[in-house]
């Protein structure tokens, strides 16, 4: 009786955990991402770092393969990215950096994709002198095996093409790890950066207290104004007519003379690598199609020339 006691106690806290984590995925993948209008009031502050103020947080929005440094609300700096591949997506949820590391040591993590491999093993330590080490000059874990570290090189951007981690040029991984340092004046002088950059020495400099790190999948979201509609990189059903006009209502932008056609033609602009952007003002004045423009998901949007599209003359409802 007691046996049986034990393992229903345990089948029950087992379902307990599974719920929660359920539950938290659910609310990470409807979390707004972090350049939204509904979170920063409409603008995008921007600002020059100042050093010695704590107050920084990483965000990342998947499938726009965007990555933002924010000090007390406001973007220091955005760098593009490459993240997971389908089979080995990035994580969505909250992570934590907690150290920056130059010349990085490698441990391949417990994978199918390692076990495969007839270069390395799970678990051993593969320094940075190593040509088999995959992480360039700097890395900074976000926990679970999860890791900002170098890229192979600009192909990467704007890609799937890591086993879960993201990847970031080397370039603004300098800038970045260089504008934690100056944020939370640690204590790694620019000698120790210069000369960790020229050899293959191991720098570590740990993050106390931790740097948060917010990681969303938010493919339909409006910033700074313009709605951006991104590739469902993951095909995680985002985009949706249904998504489409929660956006916009959330937004108070009225949907009603918007037709579920001129949506999926929105929606199936957005693939692959480009996004389509479109104004808030564009779509109050019945332009939602005609006023907007398909550029690289990396790109930024024209302020001049909208694409033309062809347009029907309006019966009802808008149909451009």
């Amino acid at each position: 009786m007691i046996k049986r006691n034990f393992f229903a106690i345990l089948l029950f806290n087992l379902l307990l955990v599974l719920s929660a984590f359920g539950q938290s995925y659910i609310n990470d993948m409807k979390r707004d991402s972090a350049r939204s209008d509904k979170r920063t009031g409409g603008k995008i502050e921007k600002t020059a770092l100042t050093e010695g103020d704590e107050n920084i947080k990483i965000t990342i929005n998947v499938p726009a393969f965007q990555m933002t440094l924010w000090q007390n609300g406001k973007e220091i700096k955005s760098y593009p990215i490459g993240v997971g591949m389908k089979d080995y997506p990035i994580f969505v949820g909250l992570r934590e950096a907690s150290s920056v590391e130059w010349n990085p040591v490698w441990i391949p993590p417990s994978s199918d994709w390692v076990d495969a491999s007839s270069n390395v093993k799970a678990g051993e330590i593969v320094l940075p002198t190593d040509p088999r080490n995959p992480l360039g000059k700097v890395k900074i874990p976000l926990g679970y095996g999860y890791l900002l570290h170098q890229a192979k090189g600009a192909g990467d951007m704007g890609n799937l093409v890591s086993h879960g981690c993201v990847r970031v040029l080397q370039k603004d991984l300098y800038d970045l790890a260089e504008n934690i340092i100056a944020a939370r004046a640690l204590p790694v002088s620019p000698q120790e950066i210069a000369a960790a950059k020229k050899t293959k020495k191991t720098l570590i400099s740990l993050l106390e207290p931790i740097i948060p790190v917010e990681i969303t999948y938010d493919t339909i979201v409006v910033e700074d104004g313009k709605l951006h509609v991104y590739p469902d990189v993951y095909d995680r059903k985002k985009n949706t007519i249904e998504n489409f006009r929660q956006e916009l209502k959330s937004n108070q932008i009225d949907d009603s003379e918007i037709t579920d056609a001129v949506i999926n033609k929105i929606i199936s602009l957005a693939s692959e690598k480009k996004q389509f952007v479109v104004s808030v003002a564009s779509i109050k004045a019945g332009k939602e199609l005609s006023g907007g423009q398909t550029i690289p998901v990396l790109g930024t949007a024209p302020t001049a020339k909208p694409t033309k599209a062809k347009t029907k003359k309006r019966i009802g409802k808008r149909g451009n």
